[in-house]
């Protein structure tokens, strides 16, 4: 069995930790272990193979992660934009054998019972050998109205429900045949092919157009034009509503998606006053709160049932039972920043980098590079830049002169120069570049040359 793992989404309910350049599947706020590399390993126990669907810049945070579990056999399908779950899904499956079983799942969800998550993967298995497709149905713990309903007659499906109001999730919980939408799914790539060939001709005929015109060296790349050729739809709407060999397995297996910094306060460990655990945290009085922030501490004086979210570039207070709006503060600052996208700290294929310090006119950033990476080779038309090292020989290339720069050493870069920097060293490069100019932002930047394909 072949799990295939949906990197998509940005996670905007969990800003200002989750963002779209470091979404929320790839935070590390389990015991240092992102929802990602969990996924990987609660499924590589029930599968052969992972395969990563994924946008070209989660799939460089896919495989430091899957590095660092020491996976790192993985097959790899990179989306220039996303088209939603049914095109994803049917990309992948064009790739394995038609009998191949295969495992859908986000890589943002938790699930802690494993015991009863194989017993559930096997029932899945059998439906999906005999030619169905199979769906995971949760069973609820509260009338929660953020979740689709799966409405279900033992393992066969009655209906869809779309998100309810509270009333009518009250009623589907107290009936007891209706289940949350996972949005799991397990079946035979090839039968799952069928089914959309049958019910979405037109995602399935552009998908296999795309696939078909699709870069296969290291990885599978589709073309943007193809990509945006693919009708955008969710495996439920092009298939899973229309098909009539659809079967449900109840789940009972502690599963959260962790959509909410409500559902993250109940995930997290928490002291004697029921404040999520903290280092940083002195408490006063105060009681059933998620703290969060790794950088400043955070005191609290007769504060209780609150959110507060501390990033460094960013700060949220909210009451708990009101974090579905932190969706509309990050509709709100997009129009005005760039908060919504991306950390103080970035992460790059060759390593990351950290703003220190930015205004009008100029930027400093502490850079990382790996040993036996490089940046690409680039030029900027707005910014002049300083690079002092700290630790590590960094080697530089502007023009077509090579120099290596030692620590305490610096080196300039002229506004249009072409430069590249590259550790060839076995310790990490790090260095302090100031630079200076009418603009700083991460766009000024035209690659002539890049290791990692990037335009």
């Amino acid at each position: 069995m072949t799990n295939i793992i949906l990197c998509g989404g940005s996670g905007t309910r969990l800003w200002p930790i989750s963002r779209t350049l470091m979404p929320k599947q790839f935070v590390k706020m389990f015991e240092d272990k992102s929802l990602f590399q969990l996924t990987v390993e609660r499924n590589s126990k029930n599968c052969t193979s992972q395969f990563i669907v994924s946008n070209a810049e989660q799939y460089f945070l896919a495989l430091d992660q899957l590095e660092e579990l020491n996976k790192i056999n993985n097959t790899y399908l990179l989306e220039p934009i996303g088209r939603n779950t049914a095109p994803a899904i049917a990309l992948a499956c064009l790739e394995l054998d038609y009998e191949e079983i295969v495992l859908v799942t986000p890589s943002d969800h938790l699930i802690k019972d494993e015991k009863e998550y194989k017993k559930v993967l096997e029932k899945a298995k059998e439906f999906a050998s005999e030619n169905k497709l199979v769906t995971f149905g949760i069973t609820p713990t509260f009338a929660e109205t953020g979740f689709g309903y799966i409405e279900a007659s033992s393992y066969d499906v009655k209906a869809f429900h779309e998100k309810p109001d509270l009333e009518t999730a009250t009623k589907y919980l107290e009936d007891g045949n209706f289940y949350w939408n996972s949005g799991m799914f397990c079946f035979k790539a090839g039968v799952f092919l069928d089914e959309l060939k049958k019910h979405a001709i037109e995602v399935y005929e552009t998908s296999v157009k795309a696939f078909e015109n699709a870069s296969k060296d290291e990885m599978i790349r589709i073309k943007h034009e193809d990509m945006l050729a693919i009708p955008e739809d969710s495996i439920d709407y092009a298939v899973m509503e229309k098909s009539n060999i659809v079967k449900v397995i109840p789940s009972n297996i502690a599963w959260s998606d962790v959509g909410s910094f409500d559902s993250l306060y109940e995930e997290l460990p928490k002291d004697e006053n029921g404040n999520t655990k903290n280092e940083k945290h002195v408490s006063i009085d105060s009681k059933n709160n998620l703290i969060y922030g790794k950088e400043r501490c955070i005191a609290t004086v007769d504060i209780e049932d609150t959110i507060i979210v501390d990033t460094g570039d960013a700060l949220l207070i909210s009451k708990k039972g009101s974090s579905q709006k932190v969706k509309q503060v990050v509709n709100q600052i997009r129009k005005t920043t760039e908060l919504h996208n991306i950390h103080l700290t970035g992460y790059r294929p060759w390593g990351s980098y950290t703003v220190l310090e930015e205004a009008e006119g100029y930027k400093i950033k502490r850079i990382e590079v790996k040993p036996g990476k490089r940046l690409s080779l680039q030029k900027h038309y707005h910014r002049n830049e300083h690079w002092i090292v700290v630790s590590g020989t960094a080697t530089v290339t502007v023009g077509d002169k090579k120099s290596y720069v030692r620590p305490n050493e610096s080196t300039y870069i002229k506004m249009g120069e072409l430069h590249r920097l590259e550790n060839e060293g076995k310790i990490p490069v790090v260095l302090i570049e100031a630079q200076v100019g009418e603009y700083t932002g991460e766009d000024d930047i035209v690659r002539v040359d890049d290791d990692f394909k990037r335009s």
